[in-house]
């Protein structure tokens, strides 16, 4: 892993590559999308396996020379079955937007209605927000939470459905900090005659140790990043029941790619097989304590928590009683080292560019080995630079203690060397 080739062809690019690695090593990184692959997944996708195209799937390729590429593939796709409990295992999407794109093209045809999270109370953009691709092929309905307690809301929900009898309802969200009802999902999808997809990508590594309830057997599809909580590259996947494999290897090649990434695959594999282990149980339930951590934190200081805490690995905390925006929250956290995402709170008034809140996790800081004390500290740290946003003496006392606390926790030193 290190750099001595790319510091002597391309000094420019290796001097950025060594900024971000210090950038990470020095600061708390807890963007909840965010987390820390180990040295061997950056070997994987690091790899010759890059120079490699192979179209199509194992024993079914278009090219030749992929005998050993088609024993990695097979070897990722047996492990992430084993993971997730699936029949099937698609391992072959380049990044979640394309998995529930590929997942959506399976089971629909152009025009038709999905049911899905607005963007504003925790969805993602291709759960139907009018700026995506999807919305442009189907006809998007979108799903609120509750505006007093800020859950979801199954009664609209089922309304909904009900009313515009989609042919796909998406479960899963990318800024809900609480467990997802996804039996109550998969009763509404039933009684309407609609295929469940689930979105697990921020909490896949939660659903595979048992820490958040799995999406299986009530979903008929499942669609996942395989960064972010599972820890692996960036990439996706999607995991369906055995009469639906068939439809969605034909969405993911030829409908929406080409060749796959063979490198990343790889990644994925190796990632896979550390998620097997049983440590990684045991790492998934320490960033939900981490997370309760923070919360508890956060409500000693009153700062005001979408839904009022957290049951999963995020909290969206409303900044606008602290007289601060989205976007200056994130900009003075990260003046201080700690690097969060602006983001919109239910219901926000204000834009996603400079929205009410800001979101973050604790995936990264509980693989650099970050436990309760710990998140006492970064809690307090993260209240102290945001109730004292106008002190800059306070703020470098902060900046000075989060690199004293980010220096205990190296990620890969090996990288420093």
């Amino acid at each position: 892993m290190h750099m001595k080739h790319i510091q002597h062809s391309d000094p420019v690019i290796a001097g950025f590559i060594m900024q971000e690695i210090r950038r990470q090593e020095e600061g708390l990184e807890m963007i909840p999308s965010e987390n820390n692959t180990s040295l061997a997944v950056m070997e994987a996708v690091g790899s010759p396996l890059t120079d490699k195209y192979s179209e199509g799937y194992a024993g079914k390729r278009y090219y030749g020379g992929n005998e050993f590429i088609d024993k990695i593939e097979i070897e990722a796709i047996d492990r992430a079955k084993r993971l997730f409990g699936a029949d099937h295992a698609n391992v072959q999407s380049h990044s979640g937007s394309d998995a529930n794109l590929a997942a959506y093209l399976a089971v629909m045809n152009p025009g038709d209605t999905f049911l899905g999270m607005d963007l504003t109370c925790g969805g993602h953009l291709t759960h139907g927000h009018k700026v995506s691709a999807v919305s442009r092929i189907f006809r998007p309905v979108q799903y609120k939470v509750d505006k007093k307690t800020e859950l979801l809301d199954f009664d609209e929900i089922a309304a909904l459905a009900r009313e515009h009898k989609p042919k796909v309802i998406v479960a899963g969200a990318t800024a809900y900090p609480r467990t997802i009802d996804f039996a109550k999902f998969g009763e509404i999808a039933a009684e309407v005659g609609a295929k469940l997809v689930a979105d697990l990508s921020h909490i896949a590594g939660l659903v595979v140790t048992g820490v958040h309830p799995h999406a299986f057997p009530y979903a008929d599809i499942i669609t996942t990043t395989t960064h972010k909580t599972l820890r692996g590259p960036r990439g996706a996947m999607i995991l369906c029941k055995a009469e639906l494999g068939q439809a969605i290897d034909k969405s993911v090649m030829p409908g929406l790619q080409g060749g796959p990434l063979d490198h990343v695959i790889a990644g994925k594999a190796v990632a896979f097989g550390e998620a097997l282990q049983p440590g990684f149980k045991h790492y998934a339930q320490q960033i939900v304590k981490n997370a309760k951590v923070l919360e508890q934190v956060f409500a000693a200081a009153g700062l005001r928590l979408v839904t009022g805490g957290t049951d999963n690995h995020l909290l969206l905390v409303d900044v606008t009683p602290l007289s601060l925006t989205g976007k200056k929250a994130q900009n003075i956290l990260g003046s201080v080292g700690i690097t969060v995402n602006k983001n919109t709170v239910p219901f926000d008034t204000r834009t996603p560019f400079d929205p009410s809140g800001v979101r973050l996790g604790t995936p990264s800081l509980t693989t650099r080995g970050m436990k309760e004390d710990d998140m006492k500290k970064v809690g307090d740290l993260i209240v102290r630079a945001l109730t004292k946003a106008h002190d800059e003496a306070a703020l470098e006392l902060v900046r000075g203690e989060v690199r004293e606390l980010a220096k205990q926790f190296p990620i890969h030193p090996e990288l420093l060397a």
